[in-house]
């Protein structure tokens, strides 16, 4: 690994300005979720004793849950109409039911979740899209964050705020609203990609070529699932896609891959991300998001994040372009470990550069061609102090500056205690150090220290505005804060 390349003087301190700013879990805030059961006899037996009552019990039952719950979400009548149609396969054959019959059955078959009822932390910051409409010397910014509920399940939503010329922090009021997006039914791949992500996969052969070959440059879900079908058709006539190891392999991969659509007039604090694939299925954890340059000088809005199932952790992307369409996508190669991948927010000598954490412990340095696919990963940094001796990672995606990238990091000490910490990088040359902070940055202080996860105090990236280093941080597993440290000081403490 490479040394510290340069030495200065380190300051006696650095000026760290805690805000009053706060983000708190608000348990109030809930979300419609889908109530599914293990077997069609579940939907079944509950269906029939809801066809079963009277129009005048079915009228005073509906009108009770719309008046109870109305204004505790949006368009409540349409989106049960929305989950009874999930659940209409499990009707009678032949059953004509009323709108209001419709609206009861949906309402047996969803529950409201507290998205935020443990904790709302760990918040990633960017530069908000939208600039407009602000006081001359004011910045709009736009927040992820990790919001834990029943379960500890964690999904990402969104806040947004105003920084003014003074640097002083405001946050929009939320909505008291929640909702999920709708998934987009029938997404559409690119040959080439999928192709290349197969055979990361060991899934390339004579018969998965076969099924590809047919296929347009640009092929939806269900045109895949044809074409499956029909190649299985030929090969085993009886065989269908979960019983075979590659048509499965293809079609999970597919399903891996998804995109979800918000409505483009909701407001942002509205819109939250659940877990939609298994991978996931027990959090969306610890959004790493950066407003990525292309050549043209176009910003593409990267996230990294970590998947959770309850037993496996593996980090994933997902892409947008105005935070309405999201497309989740699956990462590939040998480079593709643990947690903590935070992508530079442009190219650099032409490739994609990436910070990871490979092995739990140390700091990697990844380069590719691709967003989808990364394979060597170099060490950079390990643990050289006490209070980050168990591991350290990087704490978001490096913030370009003049003496070189800065890279918050986090560390954990004695009694697991986490604490940020940062380092310097080479801008040609990230695999430089240039020299890193011997003490922490930060560690959780009062308060900070008390929540779900005690003495935590943790970011997944910050922002630099002029001279000063806006850092919002969440301190153990519960609260979010925010902090604002003179960007020379930190630079200056760097040896």
């Amino acid at each position: 690994m490479n040394k510290p390349m340069r030495t200065k003087r380190k300051p006696k301190t650095i000026d760290i300005r805690r805000t009053e700013a706060r983000l708190y879990p608000d348990q109030s805030r809930v979300v419609l979720r889908p109530l599914d059961l293990n077997s069609s006899e579940g939907y079944q037996k509950i269906i029939n004793r809801v066809l079963a009552l009277k129009d005048k019990d079915v009228e005073k039952i509906t009108a009770q849950v719309l008046a109870e719950f109305s204004s505790r979400h949006r368009n409540l009548s349409d989106r049960l109409l929305s989950r009874f149609k999930k659940v209409e396969r499990y009707m009678p054959a032949g059953a004509g039911i009323s709108e209001e019959r419709k609206i009861l059955i949906g309402s047996y078959f969803v529950f409201e979740y507290s998205s935020e009822s443990a904790g709302l932390f760990n918040p990633s910051i960017i530069p908000h899209p939208n600039q407009s409409g602000l006081p001359e010397g004011s910045m709009r910014f736009l927040l992820s964050l990790r919001s834990t509920g029943e379960g500890h399940i964690s999904s990402i939503s969104f806040r947004e705020g105003v920084i003014d010329k003074h640097n002083s922090i405001t946050i929009d009021t939320p909505s008291r609203l929640l909702s999920e997006p709708e998934l987009v039914e029938n997404p559409v791949y690119n040959k080439e990609l999928f192709e290349r992500k197969i055979s990361e996969m060991g899934l390339i052969n004579d018969w998965s070529r076969h099924v590809l070959g047919s296929l347009a440059e640009n092929f939806t879900l269900t045109e895949l699932k044809h074409r499956l079908n029909e190649a299985l058709a030929e090969k085993v006539p009886v065989r269908i896609i979960e019983d075979d190891p590659v048509a499965s392999g293809l079609w999970l991969l597919a399903k891996s891959n998804y995109e979800i659509q918000f409505p483009a007039d909701q407001e942002l604090s509205e819109r939250i991300i659940f877990p939609a694939i298994p991978i996931q299925s027990n959090g969306i954890e610890d959004v790493r998001i950066v407003a990525h340059q292309d050549e043209a000088g176009k910003a593409v809005y990267y996230a990294t994040y970590t998947a959770y199932d309850g037993r496996n952790v593996l980090p994933q992307l997902f892409v947008t372009e105005d935070f309405c369409r999201f497309k989740f996508v699956t990462l590939n190669g040998p480079g593709v470990q643990n947690k903590g991948m935070a992508l530079f927010p442009r190219k650099i000598d032409g490739h994609f550069a990436m910070l990871s954490r490979q092995d739990g412990e140390n700091i990697f340095l990844m380069y590719s061609d691709n967003v989808h696919f990364w394979n060597k990963a170099s060490p950079v940094l390990a643990p050289a102090y006490p209070w980050e001796f168990i591991k350290m990672g990087n704490c978001g995606s490096p913030i370009e500056t003049p003496e070189g990238w800065l890279v918050l990091s986090h560390g954990v000490g004695p009694m697991r205690r986490y604490c940020l910490g940062a380092f310097l990088l080479d801008r040609d040359d990230p695999s430089k150090v240039l020299g890193r902070l011997q003490e922490p940055l930060m560690c959780p202080e009062g308060i900070e220290r008390e929540g779900y996860v005690p003495n935590v105090l943790y970011t997944c990236g910050a922002l630099l505005r002029g001279k000063q280093l806006i850092l919002p941080y969440g301190m153990s597993d519960r609260v979010t804060g925010f902090a604002i440290i003179p960007i020379k000081e930190i630079l200056a403490s760097i040896v």
